[in-house]
């Protein structure tokens, strides 16, 4: 199906970056992860990477501005432009305002919100082993509960926001990868959307 535009939520470690993949490919649209476009970045070393790394060696979110200007631009390349999925991105109300004003400059919204929820013990774990194989600085154990709770205070209202628009489907992301995907691809065929 063109033109299914889906939005990926959930704390970090949740399993977002794994989902996104797999339905990128089932859905046949780009995964579009701002994590990921400014882990680049830094790798690379470039302005944006080490104006990145300062802040995300904090546990903080990179500023709206700098966030909403990488995203718009993702947005208007060719791939995404008959749908997407974002992850990461929007965290904050103000973001999901200009996602909204980007969308419907070019007549367009999103389809449907998946909420991934995890325990936050096992989100805990899942993102200290990730930083042990991966090498991952920013993922110590006080930089992850940082983060949890950041995501509580800042993203969770978001939730709210997408719920009273009738967006939001919520699915457990324990158990093996394929099992959350069918759970996915089942809640979104539930809300007419098919892969």
């Amino acid at each position: 199906m063109t033109g299914t535009r889906l939005l990926l939520i959930g704390p970090p470690g949740a399993g977002k970056g794994t989902q996104a993949a797999v339905l990128a490919q089932t859905y046949a649209i780009p995964a579009i992860s701002t994590g990921d476009i400014f882990r680049a970045n830094v790798k690379n070393e470039t302005p944006l990477g080490l104006e990145v790394k300062a802040i995300m060696a904090r546990g903080e979110y990179v500023p709206d501005s700098l966030t909403n200007a990488i995203v718009e631009d993702r947005l208007h390349e060719a791939d995404a432009v008959s749908g997407f999925l974002l992850d990461g991105y929007p965290r904050t109300i103000d973001q999901v305002n200009e996602l909204d004003r980007m969308l419907s400059a070019d007549g367009k919204a999103l389809d449907a919100v998946v909420l991934i929820t995890a325990d936050t013990d096992v989100v805990v774990g899942r993102l200290l082993k990730r930083a042990e194989i991966e090498g991952r600085a920013d993922d110590t154990e006080d930089v992850i509960r940082h983060r949890m709770s950041v995501y509580e205070e800042q993203t969770a209202p978001l939730i709210d926001t997408y719920t009273a628009r009738g967006l939001v489907v919520t699915v457990d992301g324990l158990g093996a990868v394929e099992d959350v995907t069918a759970r996915i691809v089942a809640a979104l065929a539930a809300k007419g959307i098919q892969a």
